[in-house]
């Protein structure tokens, strides 16, 4: 029993569908299901990052083969950019989660990943796992083969090309093929055989496009004999969709990549090239593999009954096959192969739950509480079909609250119960697992029980103990929370178990260049009647009134803020302040952030909550600054914090009296990506500059159609060039620029505390006009010139730089705001101002 226990906990919670509507089944939708449940083999797709994913392999393997399919993605795509808000780093991480998780109940696979940060790109493996701990990510990819047991593996990327693409691209393919190798052997991670077995996948495979062979024309002349060619284009009748129209809404769930794709329809091929193992035949990937239910001894009478229901499917009453997947069930219970009969457990459950139309729904009538409070619980449990079946209890777990029922449900009649239990007084809350402490650049810490898990899961259930024709099946269901909208209907969320208090401040990076600052502390209180004090914690040489100041709320969601006055020290001294609230001797310190998406379920995150400060000695030329928004990011807000007035510029009403009295005007990142209209506004722009203004333009991407001759006033070509090394030696090449020199002086000590890295995307060709101040390079390649290029033009400025000012200003990086002001200044000095 005991070596099952870890893989009950991935099977079940690996599925969980994050609170959404509970799901009710077509007859298609039901045959379909079966159709999985005899075919007894699996496949894992392995890769790097979310959007990584080949959703035309995934749905097939699940759609047209039937095989169990999972995606283990080794990181959550922290590091990247999000293009529908201002979420980054976790936070865009939890985003990305909840969005493969969406893909996935598309496509039909299960989502997994690793222990790995996404700590932004990388050029080399070699740099890939300097940040990550190389022993650590392959005990997790090593885990996730014992969990899943595939059957064949699948990479998305090449083993054999480092230094070509994405280091984590090349990284998650080399741990794939070393692992391969590994998950047979009892001496590998033995800790991990304590509630595991050993396990040998059949086959490896790459799965190359013509992407890998550098154009579509070098694929077409390539000797493809020693590739497996699949055509992944078929429709499927059951589902009325075709394999590229699942596959293009299972890609489209990534918005915050801005992925959305045009469904397919026809033939499509896809090439696999066969890495391990032996070579299948016919371009059957699962050929000699048995994939029946006779790969487990004892299941003859299993195999009938399920072969028959599947053959003799009723679409019009698929109730009829209730007493069959009854007395199968009961077999595959009594299976000694724990992994199969766990797998194959879940699947029949829910299929004989889909034939009888049961309805089961446990929501709690708040959407939060806290550890130690009662709750209300209403229950609904509805038969709408025919089947003899009855409601003996129900059990809410871990609280271990028990409501016995001993109620027949009779065909399509309303059983409605009220339940209140208490919430265990233990400190577990609702928070991404992996965000409980604190990680380094390149890990998440996990408990061992959740490496793996895509998400936490559920704190509360409910056990609904049913007698379905005459045999005893239990079925557990999320305790979640509903609401009508009067816009949207019937809504769900999940239910969420939160700290008595949660405290923020408000501003994440506060700047102070001109002595002492009030510093807003919001408190909000999860429970009714809460009464504490707040106080505010500062580093050494910093000094904050009050202590502490008493803090009291009377109802459950009230908010108070309280404002700290915190002195800085006279030179220049950065740090981080954290709130920390005291009720009857316990102190709760976390901030809570709320993630709200139409496409996926709405999330609460806790962090520790803390806030840097920045005593910087900073001067700036001009006042008034334009903004205009790009894909997502927080620089206006800390344009503020310097002093600037910062304005936000609708592109659809720039003209030139709309950018009368602005000093500057920014444009935010990859703004020309996602907007052409800001294309037919450019020579507005332009004529700003022409008058005097000055244009600062930041990164954008390559391709797109970008017709970079508008763009800027002299011809420039971006390029993919980025400098990745954060800490990247800097090279000053016009030293007597203003830019390096008003208001303030610039030097290379100003680059130093940078995160994530230096910049990306910098041109690598420009008009003689442009001015390069700044030479950089990662370790083995040519400087790159491109990240800072400014160019006179009529009477302004023009400025684009690469440079990742979006991740560098949020961070509070000294340097970073310096040489941005001067950016901001630059013109001002001859013009006397």
């Amino acid at each position: 029993m005991r070596k099952i226990t870890l893989l009950l906990l991935f099977i079940f919670a690996s599925s969980a569908t994050s609170a959404q509507q509970p799901k009710t089944y077509s007859s298609s939708e039901i045959y379909h299901a079966i159709q999985k449940l005899n075919f007894l083999g699996s496949a894992l797709y392995l890769a790097a990052h979310p959007d990584d994913e080949n959703t035309r392999m995934i749905s097939y393997l699940s759609n047209e083969v039937h095989a169990r399919t999972a995606y283990l993605s080794l990181t959550r795509g922290d590091g990247g950019q999000n293009l529908i808000g201002t979420e980054l780093r976790e936070l865009l991480g939890v985003i990305r989660t909840e969005e493969l998780l969406a893909a996935r109940r598309i496509d039909g696979g299960e989502q997994m990943f690793s222990r790995a940060n996404d700590f932004g790109f990388s050029k080399h493996p070699d740099e890939t796992l300097d940040i990550w701990n190389k022993d650590s990510v392959m005990a997790d990819v090593v885990l996730a083969i014992r969990k899943f047991r595939p059957d064949i593996i699948i990479n998305r990327f090449d083993h054999r090309s480092p230094g070509t693409t994405h280091g984590h691209h090349t990284t998650s393919a080399m741990l794939s093929v070393e692992a391969f190798d590994l998950t047979g052997n009892k001496n590998v991670y033995p800790e991990q055989l304590q509630q595991l077995d050993t396990w040998q996948p059949r086959r490896l495979f790459f799965n190359t496009s013509w992407w890998f062979y550098g154009s579509e024309e070098k694929f077409r002349n390539a000797d493809k004999g020693a590739l497996i060619e699949m055509d992944l284009g078929g429709y499927y009748p059951v589902l009325g969709k075709s394999n590229g129209e699942i596959a293009a809404r299972s890609r489209s769930q990534h918005r915050s990549q801005g992925f959305g794709s045009a469904a397919t329809r026809g033939s499509e091929t896809e090439y696999l090239e066969l890495l391990k193992g032996d070579k299948p035949e016919n371009n059957d990937l699962f050929s000699g593999i048995n994939t029946t239910w006779s790969r487990i001894d004892g299941t003859e009478e299993i195999a009938k009954l399920l072969k028959s229901v599947e053959h003799h499917f009723n679409f019009k009453n698929p109730a009829e096959h209730i007493p069959q997947l009854v007395k199968a069930y009961r077999l595959i219970r009594k299976l000694d192969d724990a992994y199969w009969k766990t797998v194959k457990t879940k699947e029949i459950k829910e299929i004989i739950q889909a034939c009888a139309g049961l309805y089961l729904e446990a929501t709690a009538t708040d959407p939060q509480a806290t550890p130690g409070s009662k709750i209300k619980l209403n229950i609904e449990a509805i038969n709408r079909g025919n089947t003899d079946m009855e409601l003996q209890s129900m059990e809410i777990l871990p609280s271990g609250t028990v409501k016995k029922i001993a109620a027949k449900l009779g065909t399509n009649e309303k059983n409605n119960f009220e339940l209140e239990t208490t919430i265990p007084d233990a400190k577990k809350y609702t928070t991404p697992y992996w965000l409980m402490r604190k990680g380094t650049l390149g890990m998440y810490h996990s408990k061992p029980e959740f490496i793996g898990l895509p998400e936490t899961p559920a704190i509360l259930t409910a056990g609904f103990h049913m007698v379905i024709d005459g045999t005893a099946i239990d079925l557990q269901k999320d305790i979640v929370y509903k609401h009508t909208d009067p816009a949207k209907g019937e809504l769900y969320q999940p239910f969420e178990i939160l700290p008595p208090v949660t405290a923020s401040i408000t501003n994440k990076v506060n700047i102070f260049a001109n002595g002492p600052k009030g510093i807003p502390v919001k408190v909000r209180a999860v429970r009714e009647q809460v009464n504490g004090t707040v106080a505010l914690e500062v580093p050494e040489g910093w000094s904050v009134e009050p202590e502490s100041h008493p803090m009291k709320t009377t109802k459950k969601g009230e908010e108070k803020t309280i404002v700290f006055r915190v002195t800085p020290p006279q030179n220049e001294s950065e740090g981080f302040i954290k709130p920390v609230v005291n009720i009857n001797g316990e102190t709760y310190n976390k901030e809570l952030v709320e993630i709200n998406y139409d496409h996926i379920p709405a999330q609460s995150v806790l962090l520790p909550s803390e806030a840097k400060i920045v005593r910087l000695n900073i001067e700036k030329a001009g006042k008034s600054v334009g903004y205009i928004a790009g894909a997502g990011d927080k620089i206006p807000e800390s344009l503020r914090q310097i002093g600037y007035n910062v304005t936000f510029l609708d592109v659809n009403s720039l003209s030139a009296s709309s950018l009368t009295g602005y000093d500057a005007v920014v444009i935010g990142i990859r703004a020309y990506n996602i907007s052409e209209t800001l294309y037919a506004k450019q020579p507005v722009l332009l004529d700003y500059v022409k008058e005097g203004g000055t244009l600062i333009v930041q990164y954008n991407t390559v391709g797109r159609g970008m017709p970079l001759d508008v763009m800027a006033p002299y011809a420039l070509r971006l390029s993919r060039d980025r400098v990745t090394d954060e800490h990247a030696a800097v090279k000053l090449l016009s030293e007597n620029h203003p830019v390096l020199n008003f208001p303030n002086k610039i030097t290379v000590k100003d680059f130093e505390g940078w995160v994530q890295e230096r910049g990306l995307y910098f041109p690598d060709q420009w008009a003689p006009q442009y001015t390069a101040l700044l030479s950089m390079h990662d370790k083995g390649e040519n400087a790159k010139e491109g990240s800072l290029l400014v160019a006179p033009y009529g009477k302004g400025y023009y400025i684009y730089t690469g440079l990742s000012f979006f991740r560098e200003l949020p961070a509070g990086v000294p340097g970073a705001f310096k040489l941005f002001a001067n950016m901001l200044s630059v013109g001002k000095q001859e013009n006397g101002n």
